[in-house]
């Protein structure tokens, strides 16, 4: 069932990610809220402030100085634990580091670096809202190459991906669910081991069969307005 509310897609988002991070020492992990207008530093403050009760060695960190002196400075009982890609780059010159890193907002211009952090790093690193594969290159030899790759080695921890009239969810270890938007609210069209594409997801949501119960849940308009408060 899809959350109801930001808090409870949080705490769906601890709980897998916990999950994940229990399944194997040196893991690639991703975790996805990809919400138009979403603040993403609150969420991802308070899911390191949940992690770190855990995960004492956790660091979170943010793709350049200004992002990081904003997250120090709305958290600064935290500010031991939060630093850029660079700085982590810089620490890992003398030794490779260990742990749990927690990186936020990977972009294509990044990538480089964002995989000289992971591969200087013997723990487990996860990736909040990544977008390290830039659709207008897909078609490059490089880009391919980096998927078949360094890309292609991560997996979903968590997900919470709304579209038009669907939305498609996976909390770890479960699979990909695709719900579709009923008159009635939310309903489970099916179930997938992997991430499906765009030709699986309209296969499923044109089908005549109801794929499960139907829910009670508000419009998706309401839960990106939760979602932004």
């Amino acid at each position: 069932m899809l959350p109801a509310d930001l808090r409870t897609a949080e705490a769906e988002a601890l709980e897998a990610l916990q999950a994940a991070l229990a399944a194997g020492s040196a893991g690639r992990w991703t975790v996805e809220f990809r919400f138009e207008g979403l603040r993403l530093l609150p969420v991802v403050l308070r899911l390191l402030e949940g992690l770190l009760a855990e995960r004492s060695e956790l660091r979170l960190l943010f793709p350049d100085a200004g992002a990081t002196a904003l997250a120090r400075r709305d958290a600064p009982a935290l500010a031991d634990r939060i630093g850029s890609f660079s700085d982590q780059r810089r620490l890992q010159q003398e030794a490779p580091s260990a742990g749990e890193l927690l990186l936020v907002g990977a972009s294509q211009a990044e990538y480089e670096l964002v995989e000289a952090v992971c591969g200087g790093h013997t723990g487990t690193v996860v990736l909040l809202n990544p977008s390290l594969e830039d659709a207008a290159i897909g078609i490059g030899s490089v880009a391919r190459q980096r998927r078949k790759g360094f890309l292609a080695g991560w997996r979903a921890a968590y997900a919470l991906l709304p579209q038009a009239e669907s939305a498609l969810r996976c909390a770890y270890p479960g699979e990909w669910e695709l719900y579709r938007l009923d008159p009635d609210g939310y309903r489970l069209a099916g179930r997938f081991e992997q991430k499906p594409d765009a030709e699986q997801q309209d296969l499923a949501l044109s089908g005549r069969e109801q794929a499960g119960l139907g829910s009670n849940l508000r419009a998706l308009g309401q839960m990106i307005e939760d979602l932004q408060n």
